[in-house]
């Protein structure tokens, strides 16, 4: 009898639970739609990428460089209509700035160009990742789109400081000097080996 009544309490429960109010769904919508228009209005009022050369280097580069003329121009479009562009736009980001390694002009092949585009890459595959979760966190993205501007601006001034470098002429005998202080040209400490003369 016990067990009887138990189950029909819970049975009870259940089905007072598993019926719906419709206007309790409906302000709920209301509710998730308002919560949508803000982070849609918040992104887009910070997605502002600064996406213009700032100095002749990377100006010229965007002849040059088919990869990095793409992405300047993929940041200077912005998505206007709904956050499904926002997220279209993060990901198509994304793929530009993976894009950014290949096809590197020659003279700016360096671990240390290669490192800046790897910084700027990762932050903008953290908006993709930040705008593709179901409580998206708008304050982050928009904090992350003026890193990635800060992080364009110190690439671009890396690319202008190598064609400086490579302006400088080499003074008579600093080639020597050079290889002279280089350690892996020594000579072997190890008694065991002979000198061949």
């Amino acid at each position: 009898m016990r067990n009887t009544f138990s189950a029909l309490f819970l049975f009870l429960v259940f089905l007072t639970s598993c019926q719906e109010d419709p206007k309790l769904r409906a302000l709920e919508q209301e509710k998730a739609a308002q919560k949508r228009e803000v982070i849609f209005n918040n992104i887009n009022k910070g997605w502002n990428f600064k996406a213009q050369p700032i100095n002749s280097t990377s100006r010229s580069l965007t002849s040059n460089w088919a990869e990095w003329r793409v992405f300047l121009n993929e940041l200077a479009q912005k998505p206007k209509s709904t956050i499904g562009a926002f997220q279209q736009k993060a990901k198509t980001l994304s793929k530009r700035a993976d894009d950014l390694n290949k096809n590197i002009p020659i003279i700016y092949d360096l671990p240390e160009t290669k490192s800046r585009i790897q910084v700027i890459a990762t932050k903008i595959n953290s908006i993709n990742l930040y705008i593709h979760l179901n409580q998206i966190p708008d304050q982050k993205i928009v904090q992350l789109v003026q890193e990635i501007n800060t992080e364009l601006v110190s690439f671009q001034q890396q690319l202008d400081e190598i064609v400086v470098k490579k302006q400088i002429k080499i003074e008579d005998g600093e080639n020597d000097m050079l290889r002279m202080l280089d350690t892996t040209r020594a000579i072997p400490t190890n008694p065991n080996t002979k000198i061949i003369k």
